[in-house]
């Protein structure tokens, strides 16, 4: 067993984005704070309506994932072929852009609290012009796996302990998965005075977000809405002080050049200047995006 440790943090700057959401952004706010293959990480986090109400009006993607994962609040997904999909507490929606899809994500609510995440997870070149689609979890779908250190709710890829670790976790897989980039995406809930170890595929890129509290990773202290960007290894043991919520992202990274404007990710110059041509001539989403079901 390889404990993985602190390499970097990259603290979360507060940014708008839609229209004039505010948000919390660490990966992917420089270009050098991209952890391949996650492009962005954004927490978005108010019970002030007026930080999110204008919400995400209607805009293009191509060549990556969206995955949007609500802790709190009520969001309307649509795409521009007229599917809908009603994000709620506790819910996770996994969007494949593909080769084009136009979509808005717009609050449900006037007032209250809404709180949740934004990854964006890039596509291989081969994959890059895939037919888009899209999933919707309810929170029922989402496997919650209760320990003396409080509660993982898995995502994405296989809750297990490292090898040789005592005691054991339920061994437990989420109900995504991506074969390409493999992720493993958890959200912990953890007590005061908790340690808990985690196994995490070698050779993944891996990092740590607290959303409430800190953790530590031995003697290193991963602070409030900070990523804590991981060493390689086959493992992760946290510990906690007080009580704290993290969410813990792992995923194959693919090794192959991101040229990124704006909503777009592909692989050079010539195939971003092709998406701009394509969504102003509207030939963007020239295919449905298929709604998937597990």
């Amino acid at each position: 067993m390889k404990l993985r440790t602190l390499a970097q943090l990259w603290p979360a700057k507060q940014v708008s984005d839609g229209a004039g959401v505010k948000i919390r952004r660490s990966i992917g706010l420089q270009p050098q704070w991209r952890l391949d293959p996650f492009l962005m990480l954004d927490c978005f986090g108010s019970d002030e309506a007026a930080d999110y109400i204008a919400g995400f009006p209607p805009h293009p993607h191509r060549g990556f994932e969206t995955v949007t994962y609500m802790l709190d609040g009520h969001m309307l997904h649509q795409d521009h072929l007229g599917n809908q999909g009603h994000l709620k507490s506790g819910g996770v929606q996994w969007m494949t852009a593909g080769r084009g899809i136009i979509h808005s994500e717009m609050p449900q609510q006037e007032s209250g609290l809404m709180r949740g995440f934004q990854l964006w997870l890039n596509l291989p070149a081969a994959e890059k012009m895939q037919e888009p689609a899209y999933l919707d979890l309810d929170p029922a779908q989402i496997p919650a796996v209760v320990i003396p250190q409080g509660q993982i709710k898995v995502i994405a890829g296989t809750l297990q302990s490292p090898a040789e670790s005592e005691p054991l976790l339920p061994v437990t897989t989420g109900p995504i998965r991506a074969v390409s980039t493999q992720p493993l995406y958890l959200d912990l809930q953890l007590h005061s005075a908790a340690t808990l170890a985690l196994a995490v595929p070698a050779g993944h890129n891996a990092l740590v977000y607290p959303y409430e509290g800190e953790v530590w990773l031995g003697t290193h202290r991963v602070p409030l809405h900070h990523a804590g960007v991981l060493t390689n290894g086959d493992s992760l043991e946290l510990r906690t002080e007080g009580p704290a919520r993290v969410i813990v992202l792992a995923g194959k990274p693919l090794q192959e050049p991101v040229v990124q404007y704006g909503p777009f990710v592909m692989n050079t110059v010539a195939e971003i200047e092709q998406a701009i041509a394509d969504y102003q001539q509207g030939k963007l989403t020239d295919r449905a995006a298929k709604v998937l079901q597990i």
